[in-house]
């Protein structure tokens, strides 16, 4: 009797880079053609402005190969749009949308090889930041730039896969400045890393759910979602937080499945009361259910704490579309070939 080799667990979420990624300069807020190169440590000068002024911003989105063997993008033109969005809010030079797609096209096609079969992907971080060496200027934003993508092959970016989270609801901090929240920026997310590891050690929580105020926003790193048979409510976009893409997906999808869809003001009192599902939604974390939320200190269970038949349902839609299991009503796949 041969037994079958057991499957090696997947590396923990964004740690193994692939081997090539794609670079542009920007001089006087002007790009050069991106090339590709191999991975390697950026050269920054320590005078250089991101370094001392945190003028960075970033994006995250997947390319999925595909059950025909064909790797597809997943709505990179929505994704490029934030790019540029968060380029201006921290006042970065902003690169035109076709040369940041080219530039995500070419670093999904250099690394093709390492594309993983479902349910994996290679996740892409299109990453800018200033590099103009000058630190006396706080307040002048940097007249220089470097775009790179980065590439890396990841598996589930919960450790345990569909295990349904806890989450703990923050009614007094906020996750980020309201009128930065909705830029795509690493200061947004060391803000919000201390409530996080807080909220770990006291309540076993797997992330945040912040509603200063009692007004629900969103968790550390995803949107937040409440679902029940035939329907789904998610706080409405605001400047206080991220403009998901996933998000507009899942909503997309549920609307075509015929669900009822309500963007509106959602209030800390509402989720004591919710007799449904709850989930959030983002590039890493998909459609993830939500078992617990702890409030106050106290814990509440979901259901019956575990992913339920609404999430698993609209997250089997949007994963269809990703991997070209159905087709792409939307026009959100580009296929890229080497």
């Amino acid at each position: 009797m041969t037994t079958a080799p057991a499957r090696r667990p997947a590396p923990p979420f964004g740690t193994v880079p692939a081997p090539v990624m794609v670079v542009s300069e920007a001089v006087d807020g002007v790009f050069s053609t991106p090339r590709a190169v191999p991975v390697a440590p950026l050269e920054l000068h320590p005078f250089a402005h991101v370094l001392h002024y945190g003028s960075a911003c970033f994006e995250g989105l997947k390319a999925h190969r595909g059950v025909d063997g064909v790797v597809r993008l997943f709505r990179v033109d929505r994704h490029v749009a934030r790019l540029r969005r968060s380029s201006a809010l921290v006042h970065l030079p902003v690169p035109d949308a076709g040369l940041v797609e080219a530039a995500i096209h070419a670093a999904v096609a250099a690394n093709l090889e390492v594309v993983p079969d479902p349910p994996g992907a290679l996740y892409l971080r299109p990453l800018l930041i200033g590099t103009e060496p000058n630190i006396g200027s706080a307040a002048s934003p940097s007249a220089t730039a470097l775009l790179t993508v980065l590439a890396s092959p990841v598996g589930d970016y919960f450790a345990d896969g569909e295990r349904a989270l806890r989450l703990a609801v923050e009614t007094v901090l906020p996750r980020t400045t309201p009128q930065f929240g909705e830029a795509k920026a690493g200061a947004n997310y060391v803000l919000a890393l201390g409530v996080i590891r807080h909220a770990r050690a006291a309540h076993g929580a797997d992330q945040v759910l912040f509603a200063p105020d009692g007004l629900v926003q969103e968790t550390g790193a995803a949107n937040f979602l409440l679902l029940d048979e035939g329907r789904v409510v998610t706080p409405a976009l605001d400047p206080a937080f991220l403009h998901g893409v996933t998000r507009d997906t899942v909503l997309t999808l549920a609307r075509d499945l015929g669900d009822d869809v309500e963007e509106r003001e959602v209030r800390v009192e509402e989720l004591t009361d919710w007799s449904g599902e709850a989930a959030v939604s983002g590039t890493a974390a998909v459609l993830t259910g939500v078992g617990h939320l702890v409030l106050d200190g106290r814990s509440r269970r979901l259901g019956d704490g575990q992913v339920g038949a609404a999430t698993r349902r609209l997250r089997t839609a949007l994963l269809a579309v990703q991997r070209g299991e159905v087709g792409d009503a939307h026009g959100w796949t580009r296929p890229v070939t080497g």
